[in-house]
């Protein structure tokens, strides 16, 4: 088959690209960087101009709609200019070509933060604008795309993932201490992008058109449990310690304000509280079981990163495969 990726040169799109080369399909990439994997065929291209858009989906079989402005690049006006009118251009483009399967890839913070169990019909309740924005390009999928699939998975990592994971194991690697918000008592699901990759694929053999699946990992522990298991992967000397939730969330709020922190307002909003999702409908639909344990996918991602440090580009990025600056962050970290 002929598979289409908008983001194909982003951390799931790569990975998402090698596993269907591997398996003999040809693989076409529009993203903003044009990216070099051999035997993909990629343009530099914006999903917003319909020229790129028809050239991705002409004469494709699966569209994947990976592509999304993050929470880190501004206001929700830009946010709503990729991820929602984006969206639009790609369903224009994919109706047009006549794609015969159109997954897109959403997140679960669609559901913002409410208690645990969460399932696929829990009413989604996004707490900030990039949820805002991933549930309205949700709504434009089920309502235009053909034989439409909508995936939410929780965060996702693996090898080649930085952004805030980036932080984490930088801080890990100088044995710095690790904060929590609140003691670390609480659950926080994450997903290995192999796993991910898996559910895609799937999404593509079975009858499931016009369905949603929650995506994560089945086994996992507390927040200060999987850090814990990291830290002892790492061979660190790090120590996890925990911070008052409330003042910690106040600081890290005013920091993102001013511009001083890379964290959104999901990562300091979410991060005391549990965020747990059922994977019921895609093992029992989709015939989907996650490999992958919280801690086995952060200590994979831990080791790509020391293996690969020295030849990361300088940090300053705005995406997940790039380091970023970790601004007022870093005068926490020194005095950790």
């Amino acid at each position: 088959m002929i598979w289409a990726i908008t983001g194909g040169s982003g951390f799931l799109g790569l990975h998402l690209a090698r596993r269907l080369l591997a398996a003999g399909h040809s693989v076409r990439s529009l993203d903003l960087e044009r990216g070099d994997l051999p035997g993909v065929e990629a343009r530099a291209g914006d999903i917003r101009r319909h020229d790129d858009v028809r050239w991705l989906a002409g004469g494709a079989d699966v569209l994947v709609h990976a592509a999304a402005a993050l929470p880190i690049r501004g206001s929700e006006q830009a946010l709503r200019s990729v991820n929602v009118d984006g969206t639009r251009v790609v369903l224009d483009a994919a109706v047009e070509a006549g794609v015969r399967r159109a997954i897109l890839v959403s997140s679960a913070v669609v559901y913002g933060l409410q208690p645990p169990p969460i399932t696929e019909s829990t009413r989604p309740a996004p707490i900030e604008a990039y949820g805002r924005t991933k549930l309205e390009a949700e709504q434009l999928w089920l309502a235009r795309a053909p034989e439409p699939v909508i995936l939410r998975p929780t965060a996702f990592l693996g090898s080649g993932r930085l952004g805030v994971f980036g932080i984490l194991f930088d801080w890990i690697r100088e044995n710095r201490r690790i904060y929590t918000l609140g003691p670390g008592a609480n659950r926080y699901q994450l997903l290995a992008v192999e796993d991910l990759v898996d559910a895609i694929l799937l999404a593509v053999e079975r009858p499931v058109a016009g369905l949603t699946f929650n995506l994560g990992a089945a086994r996992f522990g507390t927040v200060a449990e999987d850090l814990r298991e990291l830290i002892e992967h790492a061979g660190s000397r790090s120590r996890v310690s925990g911070l008052p939730a409330g003042p910690a969330r106040v600081a890290l709020g005013a920091l993102a304000l001013a511009g001083l922190s890379p964290l959104s307002a999901w990562h300091y909003r979410s991060a005391d509280k549990d965020v747990v999702f059922e994977i019921t409908a895609a093992e029992h639909r989709l015939e989907w079981k996650p490999r992958f344990s919280n801690g086995e996918t952060l200590g994979g991602a831990y080791d790509w990163y020391v293996a690969n440090r020295a030849a990361l580009r300088r940090a300053g990025g705005r995406t997940h495969r790039t380091p970023w600056r970790q601004k007022a962050l870093g005068l926490a970290r020194r005095l950790s």
